[in-house]
């Protein structure tokens, strides 16, 4: 029997695990145990989280609970080294970029277990960023490699990994997509706001860089709504919220909604005419919908969304998103297709090579 440990940092590692969790279920020879960083009651992980994804909550909580990246860090290494102690593991599997997902990594090599790391080969090549760090050193300890696409296999061997150790398995949040295509809810909210398919534009979020320059966001926000013909509803929690609505000027086509819960999530996103977001993985489900996409980012970890998909990236320049936005109302929006491999067998690709590697 291979003994899995599945890391999770926080509530996106959730959606992109439980496709692998659901195909470990289904295979002999292999089970698995969920780990999550984060304490118990954490409030981002809503009461039907788990049951949307059909997988079970996890059976280890870390309790980890800062805002300080090096404490995160310190924190869940002293708390993962104990788990690893306790618990004998054959391999190690992590998620992303988090600080939690490199602390995990680290204590995982040198307690001399096998490190597999999720959706490896993303860069934005920007090294001042924490999270390009993080991923610098996961990958550079990990034992197992799974990409999404081709460029993310081009970026790891570039940087020496053997490419005996680097899979493409393809992107694993399509496989949720498929497996809920026909479980998707749609939200109250739509009828509250009179919202018929394909007739609105969802926006979310979250990136500190562009919630701290508070100038260019209103300038960003009214290339947003000048278009005032489809309503534009904010999908948003927390900081970036009480941001936006301190400083977007009043708007007829504007409304603010609450975090919803995943499979109502993805029906708006789903039956949306567009979205507007500086979420990766918004993006990624996007491409997969055939609903265009304007990222506020001038880079993606992604570069299939953009060359192949329904993705344009805008940066954080007003000019470009009323331009895009402009394109996307009046339907001049790029043809797209689906990525290689993005078919939604990837957590059955990964299961295979973790039984046989």
């Amino acid at each position: 029997m291979v003994k899995v440990c599945i890391v999770a940092g926080a509530r996106p590692n959730f959606i992109k695990v439980a496709p692998l969790i659901r195909a470990i279920e289904k295979t002999d020879g292999i089970g698995y145990e969920l780990v999550y960083a984060g304490r118990e009651d954490d409030s981002t992980l809503e009461g039907s989280l788990f049951d949307d994804l059909q997988i079970a909550r996890p059976t280890v909580f870390l309790g980890v609970d800062s805002v300080s990246l090096n404490e995160i860090t310190g924190r869940v290494m002293g708390a993962f080294e104990t788990y690893l102690t306790d618990h004998p593991t054959d391999v190690v599997i992590v998620v992303d970029d988090l600080a939690s997902t490199m602390a995990a990594a680290i204590v995982t090599k040198k307690q001399g277990v096998r490190l597999a790391h999720l959706v490896a080969g993303t860069r934005s090549f920007d090294i001042s960023m924490p999270k390009e760090v993080n991923r610098l050193v996961i990958d550079g300890l990990s034992d197992l490699l799974f990409t999404a696409g081709m460029a993310a296999n081009s970026i790891t061997n570039r940087e020496g990994a053997e490419q005996s150790r680097v899979y493409m398995v393809g992107n694993i949040l399509i496989d949720n997509l498929r497996f809920n295509h026909d479980r998707w809810q749609r939200p109250q909210l739509m009828d509250d706001l009179n919202l018929a398919d394909g007739r609105y534009i969802v926006f979310t979020l979250n990136r500190k860089a562009l919630l701290r320059d508070e100038e260019n966001l209103r300038r960003m926000l009214q290339a947003l709504t000048d278009q005032t013909s489809v309503p534009v509803v904010a999908v948003l929690r927390g900081e970036a919220r009480k941001v936006v609505e301190r400083i977007a000027q009043p708007s007829s086509s504007l409304f603010m909604a609450d975090p919803l819960p995943y499979l109502q999530f993805g029906y708006l996103t789903s039956h949306a005419m567009g979205i507007v977001t500086d979420s990766g993985n918004v993006a990624e489900e996007a491409t997969f919908n055939g609903v265009p996409c304007i990222t506020l980012n001038s880079y993606t970890e992604h570069i299939e969304t953009v060359k192949v998909g329904t993705n344009v990236l805008v940066g954080e320049d007003a000019e470009q998103l009323t331009t895009a936005i402009t394109d996307l109302v009046e339907g001049r929006w790029k043809r797209s297709a689906l990525p290689e491999r993005w078919d939604g067998r990837t957590a059955e690709r990964i299961v295979r090579i973790l039984l046989e590697s």
